[in-house]
């Protein structure tokens, strides 16, 4: 297998994968050192943090982000890179809680949030091959039939791209695969570079005054009316910190941390493909996502390479092989692709809630102590919305959503750090049965 990184400096340390190779020029940021004072210290490189950090900044604030490794070491920089509406699922089981129009407003947001992506890419002209088109795929008739109830949801909302509904008759003009039984087509999302999305992002927080530094681990906080916050060469003391970390928070923060379960995706990259033979696959060059709990998504990169991804793991165990086990998962969708060799392999940690829905808010016993992270599968969006609103509060602007966000309880998913992530494997387990039903 290739496994080709793009040279860079010294501290270039992105894990292997097709997007580390074919990234913009990476400028290494600074490790801290001393003690650096600031409004709002940021913990996170990818797009919370990174979006958090260029809202505050654009608000006037000043900000210190830190990143442990790399900007977009994470799932910011290895995602499949489909940029999809809607955040959360089933957002009807929060009526209690936040209301009937609360439930409305959310789903409004969930289409904004691709509009805040679509606007920070065509005002600061970040390169990162967006591309628009997306189709859900129907892998039984009761999926189409949920399509048709989202489609009209959409009009009702006032969605103002397009949104079609596919009979299987009509599938092979989006995907080359007679595995679907229908489909929704989404102009309004589709697809881009995620790793150069955040550096560009890095270079967009960077010129609006934003100090940021990598390979700066965050090893304590001391909380209070003003946070300090140290890594293993400095300090930063702050008003308020923002904690954006999602699936790699680890032990920072055990309250936080306690509410995310970390979940291994995997995605393989083919060696680039004939123009015949990508038309073949993905006519239309939209991303792709079933509704399988082990989904499968792929889309066509700007090089035509077929990028396939799935196989959600909650065993906290990743494949030795990556390639190999995803290999046929893809042949199973595109047996046509046998002879195609695979150039790169790669997997990364995505936070999930166990209610699906975005954590935003803030500590009840540390109000300067501002969280985002389990995006559940949606975080190219969910992320750029979460910074908006934070930003918002942090700055005492009205931010009725973030108070929608912050009113939502997330329970801490049991068995602790080691026994959470078997127990959830197991009741996923049971949910693919029942898909077999």
């Amino acid at each position: 297998m290739n496994t080709r990184v793009q040279p860079s400096g010294p501290g270039h340390s992105h894990p292997a994968s097709y997007y580390a190779a074919s990234s913009l020029p990476q400028p290494d940021y600074p490790a801290l050192t001393g003690e650096q004072v600031a409004d709002v210290c940021v913990v996170g490189g990818g797009f919370s943090g990174l979006n958090t950090a260029i809202e505050l900044a654009e608000r006037g604030l000043s900000v210190i982000l830190l990143e442990a490794r790399k900007i977009g070491w994470g799932a910011s920089g290895r995602n499949g890179g489909q940029l999809i509406r809607g955040v959360g699922h089933g957002l009807e089981q929060f009526a209690p809680i936040i209301g009937e129009d609360g439930v409305r407003q959310m789903k409004l947001m969930g289409l904004e949030a691709v509009e805040i992506v679509r606007q920070r890419i065509e005002r600061f002209q970040i390169p990162c091959d967006l591309t628009w088109g997306y189709c859900d795929l129907a892998n039984k008739p009761r999926d189409l039939e949920g399509f048709a109830e989202d489609a009209q949801e959409l009009r009702d909302l006032g969605y103002r791209y397009e949104t079609r509904l596919l009979q299987a008759h009509e599938m092979h003009s989006v995907v080359g695969s007679d595995r679907y039984v229908g489909g929704l087509i989404d102009m309004g999302s589709g697809h881009l570079h995620p790793l150069n999305l955040a550096l560009g992002e890095a270079a967009v927080a960077q010129q609006l005054g934003v100090r940021l530094f990598e390979h700066s681990a965050v090893t304590r906080i001391d909380y209070g009316p003003q946070v300090k916050v140290h890594t293993a060469q400095g300090s930063v003391r702050a008003n308020s910190l923002v904690l954006g970390c999602n699936a790699y928070l680890n032990d920072l923060n055990p309250q936080l941390g306690g509410k995310v379960l970390p979940a291994g995706s995997y995605i393989i990259a083919t060696e680039p493909l004939s123009e015949e033979l990508a038309h073949s696959l993905l006519p239309q060059n939209m991303a792709v996502c079933d509704q399988r709990v082990a989904l499968d998504y792929y889309r066509l990169s700007a090089d035509r390479r077929l990028l396939f991804g799935g196989a959600c793991h909650y065993s906290g165990h990743d494949p030795r092989d990556i390639a190999a086990y995803m290999r046929p998962k893809m042949l199973q969708v595109f047996p046509q692709l046998a002879a195609v060799k695979i150039d790169y392999q790669w997997g990364g940690m995505i936070g999930i809630g166990a209610n699906r829905l975005p954590q935003i808010g803030r500590l009840k016993d540390q109000p300067n102590v501002y969280y985002a992270q389990a995006y559940s599968g949606h975080g190219m969006n969910a992320t750029h919305l979460a910074g908006k609103l934070l930003a918002e509060a942090i700055s005492g602007q009205q931010s009725g959503g973030f108070d929608l966000f912050a009113q939502v309880p997330h329970i801490t998913f049991p068995g602790g750090k080691y026994l959470r992530s078997p127990l959830l494997a197991l009741g996923m387990l049971w949910h693919r049965l029942k898909e077999l039903v």
